[in-house]
């Protein structure tokens, strides 16, 4: 999750600190504290980083574009293969190349990029495959040179005050378009055995550790996963022959730690993490803690591979780990519903969604339909129109998507190299970039859809309530305050709706996808036809809140019935001075979240208690059994609280 909140901190306490500015005087404040009346409050507990109104665009760095063919041989000329036959093989995609595309990006309306590790890779053969996708990191303080100019030196302590290198233009790029880039690291492993070697870690050129020489116990030597059932074995055990390391040892801990607090150094704005289940969940609490510490403002997301909500350990991980992850069971019903055309069709989606209330922060779950260890939608279903049916569900559905590079152009490769009869998996699901059309219906779509996503807050803030749903069609709506998201989804034959509810404003309304315009009435759309394949979205956004600071408000764990309203009451005008009367409504998400946005105006860097309560009808409001909180409240900028309810 986003920079988690302490709930109950003293101004003593540090929480978030944004700027360079805020931090020295932090420093000084701290160093000689001066009488606690002097003491400007806001330093202590300032803003956040928000990721729900993100669309996320994942590269396979060197399969996207190549902007420096200078750099292609890398250290080992044997490993680049300039006809890009040899799927195994490096093609030449780079840092330079991204930066080239970056207005192309920027036009398809991405506002974060996610690259594979660009770390430095071991340079050599696994299994006839070179390190193209970044997972055999060599060494994590320094750049893949493959990735960067041949002249520049791949150190990054060398490089860190020069900030010099095509990675700290791509940042500086990226960051003027208002951009943000994500991070791929892995924390569980480091590279295979290869000509007799293994595991042979570097920290920034010196080597440290040694699969085969562990003399300080750097690694696990439990040999390969054999029970995918037995958690220890998934936790200790190696994954495809990857030497894994020992959480155990507090020497890798702090490398580790150390070196993505170099990168986040740079510019790195969030991070995506590897392969999360094949480590104990205190290791994760612990790295998290250390990484929102030294940067509050970073967003976290895991990657669980095929993590669901019926799954209780994935779930406790979301829920307690630090961090969000990769949605695997939304992917997996929509590939069923709309891929292989499963005859439960939208019922699928429905049965992941109606879990949502087992996750403390469904709407930042990263939503995706494909990516690079699975078949591409398009092999699944080659029908562009069912694709574009899919993008427009996550783009629309609760949580943060993020789009498989290439998928804006219809890119996929059939080559069926394991007999499969869906083809293109790993690595036939990484073909080389070929076409950067922005007339491509798709790249218009998505350009627009992203754009409703920042416009409408009920897109990536809101709750989702399903209309109507058959196995063929499937109606929804999202909600935030007085703002609404209408979409209709209908995957097979003609069909027309004698009625649905859409939460909208009476009146006509303007189909975003195909601009034709529908009639409301009385909160309905009647006779509503749709055609084959066709996709309808609605938007009407209310007033957006406004104050100097905004306070996001997550509350978790509270059980309230139809008619229960949760409030945030406190010593603050804008928290009613303790009147229950004044109190700040909230906005119900599920039925384990209640969210709201509360503008903060008179009492922006100050001092405030608070708590939550629950009004009912007919009875004494219900409050919180605690001591209050208490809180510094930012100047301004956006602030998080994430709060479990107390009873």
């Amino acid at each position: 999750m986003a920079s988690d909140s302490s709930t109950s901190s003293s101004p003593s306490l540090p929480q978030e600190v944004s700027t360079a500015e805020a931090r020295a005087e932090l420093k000084t404040l701290v160093a000689e504290p001066p009488s606690e009346t002097e003491i400007d409050l806001e330093f202590l507990f300032t803003r956040d980083i928000e990721f729900r109104q993100e669309t996320i665009y994942f590269i396979v760095i060197d399969r996207f574009h190549d902007g420096d063919s200078e750099n292609n041989e890398g250290p080992n000329p044997e490993l680049y293969d300039p006809e890009k036959q040899d799927w195994g093989k490096y093609w030449g995609g780079d840092l330079q190349g991204i930066i080239d595309k970056l207005d192309y990006l920027k036009n398809l309306g991405v506002t974060a990029i996610w690259l594979t590790p660009l770390f430095e890779q071991v340079e050599a053969l696994f299994v006839e495959q070179a390190a193209i996708h970044g997972y055999w990191t060599k060494d994590f303080k320094r750049l893949n040179p493959r990735f960067i100019d041949k002249d520049e030196n791949p150190s990054l302590n060398q490089t860190q005050e020069t900030r010099d290198t095509t990675f700290d233009r791509l940042i500086e790029e990226l960051h003027k378009r208002n951009m943000k880039l994500v991070l791929d690291i892995v924390c569980n492993h480091s590279n295979p055995d290869f000509s007799g070697k293994k595991g042979e870690l570097y920290d920034d050129g010196v080597k440290i550790a040694d699969f085969n020489d562990d003399k300080n116990h750097w690694y696990h030597h439990y040999g390969e996963v054999t029970n995918w059932e037995d958690e220890w074995q998934v936790q200790n055990c190696e994954l495809s022959g990857l030497a894994t390391f020992n959480e155990n040892n507090t020497e890798y801990r702090n490398y580790i730690k150390s070196a993505i607090k170099q990168w986040l150094d740079r510019g790195v704005d969030a991070l995506r993490v590897d392969t999360v289940k094949h480590m104990p969940i205190w290791f994760w609490q612990e790295f998290n803690a250390d990484i929102y510490t030294y940067r509050p403002d970073v967003f976290i997301f895991g990657e669980w591979i095929y993590s669901s909500p019926q799954d209780d350990r994935s779930v406790e991980f979301a829920n307690n780990s630090g961090m969000t992850l990769l949605d695997f069971g939304l992917c997996m019903a929509i590939r069923q519903a709309l891929g292989t055309w499963d005859e439960n069709g939208f019922y699928l989606v429905k049965d992941v969604l109606d879990l949502d209330y087992r996750y403390d922060s469904a709407t930042e779950s990263i939503t995706f339909i494909d990516n690079h260890d699975m078949h591409r939608f398009q092999t699944l279903n080659p029908d562009p129109e069912i694709l574009r049916m899919a993008i427009a569900l996550i783009m629309t559905s609760r949580g943060i998507p993020c789009i498989f590079y290439g998928t804006e152009q219809y890119l996929h490769n059939d080559t069926n190299g394991d007999n499969n009869p869906y083809g293109n998996n790993d690595p036939y699901n990484r073909p080389m970039m070929e076409k950067w059309d922005k007339d491509s219906p798709l790249y218009r779509e998505i350009c627009l859809l992203s754009g409703l996503r920042r416009l409408n807050p009920a897109v990536s803030m809101g709750s989702q309530w399903e209309k109507y749903i058959t196995p063929d069609v499937y109606c929804y709506t999202r909600n935030y305050r007085d703002s609404v998201l209408f979409v209709a989804l209908n995957r097979r034959d003609p069909v027309t709706i004698e009625a649905v509810q859409t939460d909208l404003p009476d009146g006509e309304h303007t189909d975003v996808m195909s601009r034709n315009k529908l009639e409301v009435k009385d909160g309905h759309l009647y006779n509503l036809e749709l055609d084959s394949k066709q996709v309808i979205v609605l938007s009407h956004v209310g007033e957006r809140v406004k104050g100097r600071t905004i306070v996001r408000v997550q509350l978790n764990g509270v059980q309230t019935q139809l008619g229960e309203t949760i409030v945030a009451i406190g010593d603050c005008p804008e928290l009613g001075n303790w009147d229950i009367g004044k109190a700040y409504p909230l906005e119900y998400i599920n039925s384990n979240t209640w969210f709201g946005e509360i503008p903060f105006d008179e009492s922006v860097g100050k001092l405030i208690t608070y708590k939550y309560a629950m009004w009912r009808e007919g009875q004494s409001p219900l409050r919180e059994n605690l001591v209050a909180r208490r809180w510094v409240v930012a100047q301004e900028g956006i602030v998080k609280w994430r709060d479990r309810w107390a009873s």
